[in-house]
C-alpha cells in the first residue's frame, strides 16, 4: 500500500476494507519514515503491532 493511501485511510472516519496477511485490520497511525503502519485486527483491538505498508492491501 502506499504510504498516502495509508495515510488517508488512517485519518478516515470511514472504516476501509483493508487487509495485513487476510485478516481485517484498522490502520491507528503511519510512520512515514519507515513505511510502517501501526494496526489491530478488527476482532482483536488489544493485539496491536508495526507492519510494513507494503504487507497491507486494500480491497
Amino acid at each position: 500500500m502506499h504510504k498516502q493511501r495509508a495515510k488517508e485511510i488512517a485519518a478516515s472516519p470511514v472504516m476501509a476494507n483493508v487487509t495485513y496477511e487476510g485478516v481485517p485490520i484498522y490502520i491507528q497511525q503511519v510512520d512515514e519514515n519507515n513505511e510502517t503502519a501501526r494496526i489491530y485486527p478488527l476482532n482483536q483491538p488489544q493485539d496491536e503491532q508495526n507492519v510494513p505498508l507494503s504487507s497491507l492491501i486494500e480491497h
